[in-house]
């Protein structure tokens, strides 16, 4: 009787750590830091997280490029006020970027432009047509911040980041970070993006990226745990149970 109430006593200890561990987790998953939308943050402090935006790109046939997402730069430059090399961080506000672009049969540009950062950020999506399939292959920004002892400047035409289908879109609710020069990173947020085959103004069926489905296996994971755990504890209270009748002897 001794050793199958130990038994029980860790399970249910077990099965405590684990539920507290998946509300932990379900918590800090769901609480986001708050955005400053309509503040000018400074090129030098965490300007938190930004805002979405929604792009559209048409032409003679209507909307032909499609994305909605956060956008924050990381760029490393000569700072003039500090007389040294920093890392600034900026994020792209509705009110303050402007869009352009093209779209052609197998390339689609998003040319994004801000009058208060005086930067110019440029998206370019390839499609294989023989795969069917799109991707990111490349940004470029040129920016003059009014702290900057020199425009900076960075291009990369080999990327291979936001992977799509065509007529599907890109989605990616998690955080992403695109490396694009030692100089220059940009991380998106609640990413989806169709740069090929738009109908109509909306969004084709998405292809949600690893992240997402990763995020999504780490509560599943944790539920079938806890269920093994329950069926493990209860298999322990009857044989204990059963064990301790066992004991007793008819007189």
């Amino acid at each position: 009787m001794t050793q199958a109430g130990g038994v029980q006593s860790w399970c249910l200890g077990v099965t405590l750590q684990l539920i507290i561990a998946a509300i932990l987790h379900q918590g800090f998953a769901t609480v986001a830091p708050p955005t400053t939308a309509h503040a000018t943050a400074s090129p030098h402090k965490d300007p938190g997280r930004p805002e979405k935006i929604n792009y559209f790109i048409n032409n003679t046939k209507g909307t032909c490029f499609m994305a909605s997402m956060g956008i924050q730069l990381n760029v490393t430059f000569s700072s003039v006020s500090q007389n040294k090399t920093v890392h600034g961080v900026v994020n792209l506000k509705p009110n303050f970027t402007k869009s352009s672009g093209s779209c052609h049969a197998t390339n689609a540009t998003l040319q994004l432009t801000t009058d208060v950062e005086k930067s110019n950020l440029t998206f370019v999506f390839s499609l294989n047509t023989t795969s069917s399939k799109y991707h990111l292959s490349e940004v470029s920004l040129s920016a003059a911040w009014p702290d900057m002892k020199e425009p900076v400047s960075a291009v990369n035409s080999s990327l291979d980041y936001l992977r799509g289908t065509l007529g599907y879109s890109y989605m990616c609710r998690e955080e992403q970070t695109l490396i694009v020069a030692p100089d220059l990173s940009i991380n998106i947020f609640q990413v989806q993006v169709q740069p090929f085959n738009v109908t109509g103004d909306q969004f084709g069926a998405a292809e949600e990226c690893q992240l997402d489905e990763d995020d999504m296996l780490i509560p599943i994971i944790v539920g079938a745990a806890l269920a093994g755990l329950v069926l493990i504890v209860l298999l322990a209270y009857l044989i204990g149970r059963k064990r301790s009748h066992a004991g007793y002897q008819t007189i």
